[in-house]
């Protein structure tokens, strides 16, 4: 027995020596080059946009058109851009319509924010609800599949979400789960340079949505590009310093200047209710609030209705200052 008890402690050192991922640090300096996504002679993207048909998200009547760009490595991104009117009848002498960038889960697809059911199965994050509320406030809104998801899934080497996290934290493969956070993320940053050009859009009301991993590159892209002022991150996991790169935590001092609301739940099996008040804690500044709900990782779809107020202009949604300080969510 004790012999077995010996080859057991031996081998789990072994794991722990060559495989188990080990906390590092990541200075300011390396996370700006880690997110760079342009050179200074780089040129912007072209964008090409499919043409725009009616569609229905939620309830709502709505103009959709399919967009496609090559990213900053040559990758082609591919998504979707859903206006509230039709765009070929909003005149350019017009004020630019806010945007609202919107970014799935892990193992999901854009499509999650645009529809109740995907492949005859429901789309139980009721993103699709929040993609309404935001055509009905003016918002045109983005949502890119991440690299390896949806309509960008390698066919030969499809990813299975569950087993790439098996193999981050059983063999220490950090490397192919952080590229696709940092990639996905400068993704986000090439399109915004082509926002930028279009007077269409506001490119001072910019606000990022996401779900879970959704939630956790909304922070990152934020945090690395000052063009994004306002977030709204629904159930981020919990991630420390054995990936810092891609961690909420390693990147939270730097939202001095963005407006931060965190939904949590209060059992959620990706991160602890103590990690979610920590995260919330780092936040600086006064513009953040935190709503937490009972449950999980999956909140209940009352979450959208405690959001609306965050996508109203600031001059609308001003109340006190108790609106902006952690709060428990009455369902």
């Amino acid at each position: 027995m004790l012999t077995l008890f010996g080859l057991a402690g031996a081998t789990g050192a072994i794991w722990w020596a060559v495989f188990a991922l080990k906390p590092y640090d990541i200075s300011a300096e390396q996370l700006t080059a880690r997110y760079a996504h342009v050179g200074a002679a780089t040129p912007g993207p072209q964008v090409e946009l499919g043409a725009a048909e009616p569609v229905t998200v939620g309830a709502t009547v709505a103009w959709a058109q399919a967009l496609r760009y090559t990213s900053f490595d040559g990758a082609l991104v591919l998504g979707r851009i859903v206006h509230p009117t039709d765009p070929a009848l909003f005149g350019a002498a017009r004020p630019g319509r806010p945007v609202l960038l919107a970014l799935h889960g892990m193992g999901r697809t854009h499509w999650r924010w645009w529809q109740s059911e995907f492949k005859g199965r429901p789309t139980i994050e009721s993103t699709h609800l929040l993609a309404e509320r935001a055509l009905q406030a003016g918002h045109v809104v983005v949502a890119l599949d991440a690299r390896a998801h949806g309509d960008r899934k390698d066919l030969h080497r499809p990813l299975i979400a569950r087993e790439m996290m098996r193999d981050l934290h059983l063999w220490g493969e950090r490397e192919p789960y952080e590229r696709l956070i940092v990639d996905t993320v400068k993704d986000y940053r090439v399109l915004l340079d082509w926002v930028a050009r279009q007077p269409q859009f506001d490119g001072g009301r910019i606000r990022a949505a996401g779900y879970s991993m959704g939630a956790q590159m909304a922070l990152l892209l934020a945090a690395t590009d000052t063009r994004v002022l306002s977030v709204a991150a629904m159930v981020p996991p919990h991630l420390d310093r054995k990936v810092a790169a891609v961690a909420p935590s390693t990147v939270a001092a730097r939202l001095t200047d963005v407006e931060v609301w965190l939904l949590t739940g209060d059992d959620d099996e990706y991160a602890s209710r103590s990690d979610n008040a920590a995260l919330f804690a780092s936040l600086p500044g006064s513009a953040k609030k935190h709503l937490t709900f009972p449950g999980g990782h999956m909140l209940p779809p009352t979450y959208v209705e405690q959001l609306q107020p965050w996508l109203r202009p600031k001059a609308d949604a001003s109340a006190s200052a108790s609106a902006l300080s952690e709060e428990r969510a009455t369902l």
